[in-house]
């Protein structure tokens, strides 16, 4: 389905420093007010709590204010033994539950127990799944088990949204990025997501940029749009601004939703709140 894709690191540089160029200057708190509804505000450490949990979703909810014009978040993303606590206190907020799920972050677990993990995060509430893919399959060539397992684990995603994440630091090569980018796609990925944040590199320009390129391939193939979330690493809205400026550019405004469009991010939240008071 897909065209061959003859690019390099070094060409994608050049790209991303024309867009940042050519980007105009638009209100920045109206881009900071978009940004701050696509975040998905994280927390995803051995050392979480019921209680950590908790007031990371009161900080969702207290972040808003519409007095001040300023968004929700788009989602509380954790673990799923703390799906059930999230959709609880989110509930009729309009903030999604997202959960991390299929042996995040390495993946390397047997299917059925990631298929297992997922149903149950459902099962618990989240609206969204955050999976990763098996890198090291793709790596040793192995593309089928890739498609298969994402195809597995959107199946028990039932209702909720699937977000593949590809894990582009530990994949070394644009050819690897673009394939991994495809085959999650093509298997029913509903967003692309470029890292799990517990590695480095994390999210990278030149890797979201294939990421895009091949999104936006797919859309003008097939009319249908699959989302991109960009996390790992990005903390300022400085940041921020180079993923959201790479998006319009590439894939236009009908991008810039939280239905197409996510950050994930824990500490961008307060700084973007704080310039938007």
């Amino acid at each position: 389905m897909f065209q061959p894709y003859n690019t390099d690191f070094e060409t994608l540089e050049k790209r991303i420093a024309a867009i940042l160029k050519i980007e105009p200057e638009l209100d920045c708190q109206k881009r900071l007010r978009q940004i701050f509804s696509f975040i998905d505000l994280t927390t995803l450490s051995g050392d979480d709590t019921n209680e950590k949990v908790g007031l990371l979703c009161h900080q969702a909810l207290d972040l808003q204010s519409a007095e001040k014009e300023i968004p929700p978040v788009a989602a509380v993303c954790v673990y799923p033994v703390f799906a059930e606590l999230v959709h609880q206190l989110l509930l009729n907020s309009g903030i999604k539950t997202a959960c991390v799920a299929g042996a995040f972050p390495s993946g390397q677990s047997p299917l059925g127990l990631r298929v297992d993990e997922v149903a149950y995060a459902v099962r618990m509430g989240a609206d969204e799944i955050d999976m990763v893919i098996s890198r090291g399959k793709l790596i040793e060539g192995d593309s089928a088990f890739v498609f298969d397992e994402v195809e597995a684990i959107k199946s028990a995603c039932s209702q909720a949204h699937l977000k593949v994440i590809l894990e582009t630091g530990e994949l070394k090569s644009v050819a690897l990025v673009r394939q991994a980018s495809e085959i999650s796609i093509l298997a029913g990925a509903d967003f692309l997501k470029t890292s799990t944040g517990k590695i480095t590199p994390a999210a990278t320009p030149e890797a979201f940029l294939v990421m895009l390129d091949t999104i936006k391939e797919y859309y003008q193939l097939t009319g249908k749009k699959i989302g991109i979330k960009a996390a790992g690493g990005i903390s300022t809205s400085d940041e921020a601004m180079v993923y959201y400026s790479l998006v319009k550019q590439t894939l236009g405004d009908e991008w810039l939703t939280k239905d197409l469009f996510r950050i994930g991010a824990s500490r961008l939240a307060t700084q973007v709140f704080n310039q938007l008071k």
